[in-house]
């Protein structure tokens, strides 16, 4: 058993030190300018990812079955379906895209919202995220829809994302009840990844078929990506570190990410895109948001001055 783990570990602390020397010099990492409105709108957009990627993996249909007129108009998303999994995982992703809904609604009352952007939840986005986190392509492509543990994978992708961009949006908004909204919103975000990383850490030995690679090192790998993608340091970390990443530097378990003094890691808009479009450039649309992202913020970065 520790065997994998110690490697996960190994590989993952390899990987930080080659980022990190890749990252010193990112540019557009500091923070932005945006009234609190466009910063709330910005995050709706990921709002709109997680609601549909939970609700249609859980039950098969999306937020237009729900609250159609959330979408403001927007397309449907492109190729997300029902997930297979078991009957635990199954609800929990339930209840979270039912929080979803209610998460696009809060932010709908207080700004207005946004259009639904369009997303694209396929087979292929996926694959290609994961084939990216290897450096080569999976054979079979990967399927998160494919069963529950492909699904958890896939899951990691997304409200960690989130999570971190209402970290590093609060310290700069100045509306009591932006900052009310926002910090309510990031309580349940986090609440969500931590459900998914638990669940995935109880399965860290896990092999993930047909590939032969851990659970551990699956995570491990998105981690890197989401890292290389963001280009301002070490934001995101894989489920099994080194000592010297761990809480306190006594445990090689890492449930939560977070830093040295296990404070949530912060991230700009700039660095939310080039991570949700998967090509690094916040000014070039794909992955998830094949036409961009919506709202003022996003709408910046497609026509930069």
């Amino acid at each position: 058993m520790a065997s994998p783990l110690l490697f996960s570990a190994f590989l993952f602390i390899l990987t930080l030190e080659l980022e990190a020397s890749q990252v010193m010099a990112a540019p557009n990492c500091g923070p932005i300018l945006a009234t609190d409105v466009d910063r709330v709108e910005f995050a709706q957009n990921l709002e709109f990812l997680e609601a549909e990627y939970f609700l249609y993996g859980a039950l098969g249909r999306g937020l237009d079955s729900f609250a159609p007129s959330f979408a403001k108009g927007g397309p449907p998303p492109i190729g997300a379906k029902k997930a297979n999994l078991d009957p635990l995982v199954a609800k929990i992703i339930e209840e979270f895209g039912y929080q979803e809904i209610g998460h696009l609604r809060a932010i709908i009352n207080a700004t207005g919202g946004i259009p639904r952007p369009l997303l694209d939840l396929s087979t292929q986005t996926f694959a290609n995220i994961f084939n990216q986190a290897f450096g080569f392509k999976l054979s079979p492509p990967f399927d998160p829809y494919l069963n529950t543990i492909n699904y958890l994978l896939a899951s990691n992708l997304i409200p960690y994302v989130g999570l971190v961009g209402y970290v590093g949006t609060i310290p700069d908004l100045t509306s009591s009840d932006f900052r009310r909204l926002v910090a309510g919103l990031l309580g349940v975000e986090a609440g969500q990844d931590a459900v998914l990383r638990a669940l995935l850490y109880e399965r860290a030995n896990e092999i993930v078929l047909p590939y032969g690679k851990t659970v551990a090192e699956f995570v491990n790998r998105t981690a890197e990506l989401k890292n290389r993608l963001a280009m301002c340091g070490i934001k995101d970390e894989g489920i099994i570190v080194p000592l010297s990443l761990g809480a306190e530097n006594r445990t090689n378990s890492n449930i939560l990410s977070a830093n040295t003094d296990s404070l949530s890691y912060a991230r700009t808009p700039p660095e939310i895109l080039r991570i949700v479009y998967g090509t690094g450039s916040e000014n070039k649309p794909g992955g998830f948001y094949p036409n961009g992202a919506v709202g003022n913020i996003a709408r910046r970065y497609l026509s930069p001055a």
